[in-house]
């Protein structure tokens, strides 16, 4: 049996408070990585020592068996339980034992039919949705299905107990924004093929190497065949890796995962596979390759690697520059006011988080209440008055809204065209670049200032890395 947490055992009072006060379909808000599934089972083993029946309702095969194996450990009556995926519980409601509380993992999904038809057939049971983000991209929000909330600890909180390790976050930017369209609920894979720059996979290996050498490594990338180029990268410069995805076999997939557990593979590459649920302890660093507009994958992004050790500081590295859309993975969030459709919420309920500055030497991406006396928090060399209170700090991460983005794209296509050293920095990143002259074709292709280039020459030339 897990003993629990302190946190934990204080989530399951609050839900008991909320269900005593007359709320009947709770959201049960915590973080990743803070043993949801370690709290379900405590509450179903309590529920069932009563005699009262359970269901769990999962949508990842991947997780159901781990999910089983914890509800036994935890001393739940399975004989009262009932666990399966949405796909399959939602076509036989009619023959399924009626339960008295009902578990949504990943909760936030619940507001789609299949799942709906479930709760929907069981109107006198109580319903749990455990999720770390309670948001949605569509305009529906959780509100729609629920009756309270219940937010667990901050992730900073988390953190500074250690419950959760400490980490650095790098942004990378070899991305152009301007280019991702969405679809489906987040960027198609379309559009992050055109807005990747196509030097990221040797960028990645060499980022790691200077960032996280050493360090075990999960890659989230948009494609398999991104996925299998970032491998091939690995592989060349020494380092051991493996892809996977949706279509790898069961089999050669668990013996892969097994030996990154046993630290016999340094880096796995993966699609869509590591977010919600599997359990990959020994994760001490994640590079995203992967944009994405969708808060929920953000944080299992950005979060895989933050089960503490003693000594242990985490490493995200963002190639992709996620960062932008929803700050760093520590910042506070006002999840009462999320759950809320849109045109429900009051004017300013969407607070806007604290101001994000980089560093043009390391690229290390911080909070600017972290600097001390005009210094990067993580690498210590002086930060130069462009960096601001705003999201977007360095300038190697320019936003192109929407309406210039075609204007833009024209006139750089024309300056390549007609300037043989635009043409050979056009597709390089800032950290690729050498002689002044090489500067100051970037400068102009890209809309900055005739001072960066000088600036960004002379400091390459102090501090060579």
């Amino acid at each position: 049996m897990f003993k629990l947490r302190d946190y934990q055992n204080e989530t399951i009072d609050q839900i008991y408070q909320s269900m005593k006060h007359g709320h009947r379909r709770i959201i049960v808000q915590q973080p990743p990585r803070t043993g949801k599934t370690v709290i379900m089972a405590e509450i179903a083993r309590r529920t069932t020592v009563k005699g009262n029946r359970v269901m769990f309702v999962i949508h990842r095969k991947e997780v159901l068996a781990q999910a089983k194996e914890t509800f036994k450990q935890q001393g739940v009556d399975m004989s009262l339980t009932t666990m399966g995926m949405v796909q399959s519980l939602n076509r036989h409601t009619d023959q399924l034992p009626e339960p008295q509380l009902i578990f949504i993992d990943e909760g936030h999904h619940a507001i789609s039919k299949s799942y709906r038809k479930i709760i929907d057939a069981y109107p006198n049971a109580y319903v749990l949705y455990f999720t770390a983000t309670p948001i949605r991209t569509g305009h529906n929000q959780m509100d729609q299905i629920s009756d309270d909330i219940v937010v667990g600890k901050s992730i900073k909180w988390l953190t500074d107990h250690h419950f959760l390790a400490p980490f650095r976050y790098y942004g990378l930017g070899d991305i152009d924004r301007s280019k991702l369209r969405k679809a489906n609920g987040d960027y198609s894979t379309a559009s992050m093929d055109e807005a990747l720059n196509h030097q990221i996979y040797g960028h990645i290996v060499e980022q790691y190497q200077r960032l996280a050498n050493g360090k075990q490594a999960v890659v989230y990338c948009h494609s398999i065949e991104s996925a299998k180029k970032v491998t091939q990268q690995f592989a060349k410069a020494g380092i051991s890796a493996a892809e996977i995805d949706g279509d790898t076999d069961q089999g050669v997939r668990d013996r892969l995962v097994q030996k990154f557990r046993d630290q016999q593979l340094m880096i796995l590459a993966n699609v869509n596979l590591f977010t919600e649920g599997v359990d990959l302890p020994n994760v001490d660093c994640v590079i995203m390759a992967r944009p994405t507009s969708s808060l929920s994958l953000y944080l299992q992004f950005s979060m895989r690697c933050l089960n503490p050790r003693e000594g242990k500081t985490a490493i995200i590295i963002d190639h992709v520059d996620n960062f932008l859309n929803f700050g760093l993975p520590n910042e506070d969030r006002n999840w009462e006011a999320a759950i809320v459709t849109k045109d429900k919420r009051k004017a300013g309920s969407a607070e806007s988080g604290p101001a994000i500055a980089q560093c043009n030497f390391c690229f290390g991406t911080f909070y600017r209440d972290q600097i001390v006396n005009g210094l990067c928090p993580l690498c210590g060399h002086e930060l130069k008055k462009e960096n601001k209170d705003y999201k977007i700090v360095n300038v190697d991460l320019q936003e192109i809204k929407d309406n210039q983005a075609v204007k833009k794209r024209k006139a750089m296509i024309n300056k390549i065209l007609t300037n043989q050293v635009l043409a050979n920095v056009a597709d390089k990143s800032p950290s690729q670049l050498h002689t002044l002259k090489e500067f100051q074709a970037y400068a102009e292709l890209h809309d900055y200032s005739a001072g960066w280039a000088w600036y960004q020459f002379n400091n390459r030339r102090k501090h060579k890395w």
